[in-house]
């Protein structure tokens, strides 16, 4: 689909002097995702790559932990009463004896109403995968190109300026994938749906690099995602540095230039080396 950017004609005004152009925004549209027919959850997203949104959110829920889980992934037809496709609405069905998991369970979110302790015990009692004995590492100087790799594969960003990205990274920096959307949330969705799909969960030995704040809910899809490190151009909250701690994540903030504040997780920062390395076994980007 190409439905990620919209034309629309504005007005413009600089120094006083009013023009009227043509202006790019980011797109916005609602996605209903289905399990078997029934409705699980609506997300308001920047369509493109939706079957990996799809599959990346069940992996957030922890109801899959690889593509043997989900058995097909496609858009519904006659989504609208006349029969037409608004490719906003797919149904996922799941393989048989996988459990479907219960619409927007708690965790997933940290609006939702319930927070604190019950959100950390909930990740702590589904996540698949620990971070804590994962022992890659990374130099100082491959962490600070990190926002500008990131930035510089922002393709919807340079015409529109209104999505965020997230961008997942080898130990030496290199990109894997990143994807870009008006919810941060899901432009991490998005990347565990690439990676589930493509059969590299867990995705240890990598970076997640947002372009936004360190929310819990963030950190929390790291945690599903069985990513090590997760590095924020802004602030962490308090909960978000409580979960990586609790989880083994090592949560970087602030990540402008050479200055980054490292709030858990400082063992796996080499600040003798400015080339970074990381643990075996990580695939080679594609």
């Amino acid at each position: 689909m190409s439905r990620v950017a919209v034309k629309r004609r504005i007005l413009r005004i600089r120094d006083t002097a009013p023009t009227r152009r043509i202006d790019s925004l980011a797109a916005e549209e609602p996605l209903e995702i289905r399990l078997d027919g029934t409705p699980l959850t609506v997300t308001m997203r920047t369509p493109g790559d939706d079957f990996d949104l799809a599959a990346g959110f069940l992996v957030s829920e922890g109801a899959v932990g690889s593509a043997d889980d989900i058995a097909t992934i496609r858009y519904c037809a006659g989504a609208l009463a006349d029969g037409q496709n608004t490719y906003n609405v797919l149904d996922v069905r799941l393989a048989p004896g996988v459990q479907a998991p219960e619409p927007r369970n708690f965790y997933t979110t940290s609006s939702c109403g319930v927070c604190g302790k019950a959100s950390l015990e909930a990740v702590r009692t589904v996540a698949r995968w620990a971070a804590h004995d994962d022992t890659v590492e990374l130099g100082q100087a491959t962490v600070a190109a990190l926002p500008g790799r990131l930035r510089a594969a922002q393709r919807v960003f340079d015409r529109t300026g209104g999505l965020h990205a997230a961008g997942l990274f080898t130990a030496e920096g290199e990109p894997l994938c990143v994807r870009e959307d008006v919810g941060r949330h899901n432009a991490v969705d998005k990347l565990l749906g690439w990676a589930l799909r493509n059969g590299r969960l867990p995705l240890r030995g990598t970076v997640l690099m947002v372009s936004g704040r360190a929310s819990f809910e963030l950190v929390q899809k790291a945690v599903m995602g069985g990513i090590p490190v997760l590095a924020a151009v802004s602030a962490p909250s308090s909960l978000a540095v409580e979960l990586a701690a609790e989880e083994g994540l090592t949560l970087i903030g602030f990540l402008r230039g050479d200055s980054m504040n490292v709030y858990t997780g400082e063992q796996r920062l080499n600040l003798t080396s400015g080339a970074g390395y990381g643990s075996a076994g990580v695939p080679p980007p594609r």
